[in-house]
């Protein structure tokens, strides 16, 4: 009996294994498709309890972004970002967190999934869903469901919580692009009257 629990044991840890070195390699396959030398641009939507829904559209290179929503234009440069807030005239200077940066960049899963988390995956109608959970406690995302696309390996949908709080993103229209590095710096010249406001 003993024998046949520990083969049983066994049998389960590699079906684990498995499924965590398949959902791994899906990963590292989209994060290799978004890993476009010039960038990529997308269509997105978000809602969450607190802040709920709003869309707009995407550049990323890298860990860079740009991103415009009817409410703000972010743009992060790989380690500032500006926040120009259109109804205020203001533009927030800051140095974002992992789960700040998450809940604005549907792409920055590709910068932190390779560490801290578990993995498993499941088949979704045409796509792979791949459930990460934060092995520390302490990290901000504590949960990642991400949604790839079987045949070209983009996301279309990453749901993650932080504490007890879910986000929603949808992303749609996604094309490879030639972006240069100034697209994700503000252009100050261009928002003369704007305050600015250094939050670092």
């Amino acid at each position: 009996m003993r024998r046949l629990l520990n083969i049983l044991m066994m049998l389960a840890l590699a079906v684990l294994s498995a499924n965590s070195q398949t959902a791994k390699q899906v990963l590292d396959k989209t994060a290799a498709a978004l890993s476009n030398k010039g960038g990529v641009t997308a269509s997105f939507s978000i809602t969450g309890k607190n802040i709920g829904t709003t869309s707009g559209k995407i550049s990323v290179k890298g860990r860079m972004f740009q991103a415009t929503t009817p409410q703000a234009i972010v743009w992060f440069n790989g380690k500032t970002q500006w926040t120009y807030m259109k109804n205020q005239q203001e533009v927030n200077v800051s140095n974002p967190t992992e789960a700040e940066l998450q809940a604005i960049n549907p792409y920055n899963f590709i910068n932190i999934y390779k560490k801290g988390y578990k993995y498993t995956m499941k088949t979704v109608g045409a796509g792979y869903e791949v459930h990460l959970k934060a092995t520390d406690t302490k990290r901000q995302i504590q949960e990642m469901y991400i949604t790839v696309n079987k045949s070209s390996y983009t996301p279309s949908q990453v749901k993650m919580r932080q504490g007890k709080k879910w986000t929603t993103i949808n992303v749609s229209s996604l094309k490879k692009s030639n972006l240069a590095n100034s697209v994700f710096t503000f252009p100050a010249k261009d928002y003369p009257n704007a305050e600015v406001i250094d939050l670092r």
